[in-house]
């Protein structure tokens, strides 16, 4: 009897326009309400059958909105009932079928013109017996583009796949919302992180104006090929003496005084006081005197320590040297030492050692160009301007290869590009601001959860936590890309309001996604253990409800470097190449040995 009058609810004809549902369309109508959730009464065993745990559905509500839910558990219940059949009661097995549904939010249907708008608040909560519908094919790929905010009107939408639920459906995102408020892009080794990387990094590059930077650390994307494109690496110690077009030298005055202090002056040294004190005096000197040289007094009245001037680091060495060693007028006309006397060898050791290392070239050996004022022009035009703003109208996407960065300054180098782009930002006027996004592939390394004070990892994590806080305001986005979330900033990852999360095995991995996400749909990350390669959950606001999405396949796929062990270990034939390796190693360059 309860089966049957459900049934006769279907025939009332009202309809949901912006998905052109009918009453017939309904799977089932609203049996309990809570404050959060619902229960759905099924109305047929076939249509059980059909639906899927985290599948979103419709709710009716007030006229012009509906609220939406996602299907948390289906459950039957077999129940036994008399029916009278005469004079004699006989027993009737009828099922049950429930949904348990929790309530997301609430979808405006506009009208005219306005596309739809969905926003993560429960307006109200759906009466008793109202219809309930499924979202599938063509009404979840409508209504998952109400949710990102993506018009069918847009030329470039951000697609990244297709629905795990249901295939035929495109998965778009709205891109302004995911560099706006950051993201982040995590999963574990050969889960298909760097393949989505290369996904989203396509659909920017055909963008007409595109403008970003990857941080490339393992030269891992550079089979991405296009105009879009634009690969650049940081000068190894085979480049110094004819570096090619796509080499960049990062000069050392363009590091801030707080880098320069935490890659020279050794924290565990009893000067290291007056070491750093003296640094910025000769380095705020030495800048002086170029502008000087340069006839640029007109700069000194805002000058400071961290302003990109170029200066000889020579010229620092001379002087620090001649304190070490300066002898200064004594009682009864003797001579003493100094108050640096002595105080400063082993600063002056380090910094002669690292000019001195061809590993560091890209720093100390850049050649005349790079000790010019206008160097730092050219610098910013190559890394910071857009595709219509470069000369060849190419190159959108900067792809920098750092793989030759020695490990040990690598969070200094990196934090130096970003820098770089958060200062060109933050002064260029609001009007003129091009946006920029920064990929920082292999986040871990350079902006770590735990970083000793002073530390090159602490200054390059101090840098990215402002980025993380204010670059929104200025135009910059981050995409924060690791396989180890749990050890990455936990500032600078909580500040990502978009995740993209690949399969993740590691329980702390797992807690500090969990972490990102709102208390209705932390769920999702019983997921991340049992994900398919290339499949992610998404969630966050470029895309308001939390998805399961396959990742459609980049036209190029980055060289990621995964090697297949059983297949290549059951060739029958010599494999070779360890004495071109050898050769590669002493030269510190592939290119040398192979030829």
């Amino acid at each position: 009897m309860v089966i049957r009058r459900l049934c006769q609810r279907v025939s009332v004809m009202s309809t949901v326009s912006l998905f052109h549902l009918r009453d017939g369309d309904a799977f089932g109508s609203v049996l309990t309400v809570d404050t959060g959730s619902v229960v759905v009464q099924v109305f047929d065993n076939e249509t059980l059958r059909r639906l899927h745990v985290h599948r979103p559905v419709l709710l009716q509500g007030r006229p012009g909105r509906s609220l939406i839910g996602i299907i948390t558990r289906i459950t039957r219940k077999i129940q036994t009932t008399e029916t009278e059949d005469g004079t004699e009661a006989v027993p009737e097995v009828v099922s049950v079928d429930a949904v348990e549904v929790g309530l997301i939010g609430t979808l405006h249907n506009m009208g005219g013109e306005r596309p739809p708008r969905f926003r993560r608040a429960i307006e109200t909560v759906p009466e008793i017996d109202a219809l309930c519908f499924s979202l599938e094919g063509d009404r979840l790929s409508t209504f998952m583009r109400a949710v990102s905010e993506v018009s069918e009107k847009d030329g470039h939408p951000l697609l990244l796949g297709r629905y795990a639920l249901d295939t035929s459906a495109d998965a778009f995102l709205n891109g302004d919302r995911l560099f706006q408020r950051h993201a982040a892009i995590v999963g574990s080794t050969g889960s298909g992180k760097s393949w989505t990387t290369a996904r989203l990094l396509e659909q920017v590059a055909e963008l007409p104006n595109a403008n970003g930077i990857v941080f490339d650390i393992h030269g891992e994307y550079s089979p991405l090929k296009g105009d879009g494109f634009r690969h650049l690496r940081i000068a190894g110690p085979g480049d110094l003496d004819a570096p090619g077009d796509d080499v960049l030298f990062l000069p050392y005055w363009l590091l801030g005084y707080d880098a320069l202090r935490s890659l020279l002056v050794d924290r565990s040294d009893q000067n290291a006081p007056n070491q750093a004190m003296l640094l910025g005096r000769c380095v705020r000197d030495a800048k002086e005197g170029f502008l000087n040289a340069a006839g640029r007094a007109d700069l000194l009245a805002a000058f400071t320590v961290d302003s990109p001037i170029p200066f000889a680091i020579g010229d620092v060495l001379t002087k620090l040297d001649n304190l070490n060693k300066e002898m200064v007028p004594g009682a009864a006309g003797k001579e003493k030492q100094g108050d640096f006397h002595a105080k400063l060898s082993r600063m002056i050791a380090r910094l002669e050692a690292k000019v001195e290392d061809r590993r560091l070239g890209f720093l100390f050996r850049g050649g005349d160009e790079t000790k010019k004022l206008a160097y730092l022009d050219t610098l910013v035009t190559r890394l910071l301007a857009g595709r219509k703003d470069q000369d060849d109208g190419k190159g959108g996407v900067k792809i920098i290869d750092f793989s030759e960065v020695p490990s040990d300054i690598l969070p200094l180098i990196v934090s130096m590009v970003a820098g770089l782009a958060f200062s060109v930002q933050q002064w260029t006027p609001s009007a003129r601001r091009h946006p920029v996004a920064l990929f920082c592939d292999e986040a871990h390394n350079y902006i770590p959860d735990q970083a000793n004070e002073d530390s090159e990892g602490r200054v390059a994590v101090r840098l990215f936590e402002r980025i993380a806080k204010e670059g929104r305001k200025y135009g910059i986005g981050l995409a924060v890309i690791s396989q180890r979330p749990a050890e990455v900033s936990r500032t600078v990852i909580s500040q990502c309001n978009n995740v993209i999360a690949m399969r993740l095995t590691n329980p702390e991995d797992q807690a500090r996604v969990k972490a990102l996400l709102p208390d209705t749909l932390t769920g999702f990350t019983d997921m991340l253990p049992v994900l398919d390669t290339g499949e992610a959950v998404v969630v966050g606001d470029a895309s308001l409800l939390p998805s399961r999405i396959r990742i459609a396949e980049p036209g190029s796929k980055p060289d990621s470097r995964t090697i297949d062990f059983w297949k290549r270990w059951s060739e029958d034939m010599p494999v070779g190449g360890l004495d071109d390796a050898v050769e590669a190693w002493r030269r510190q360059s592939f290119g040398k040995a192979e030829e």
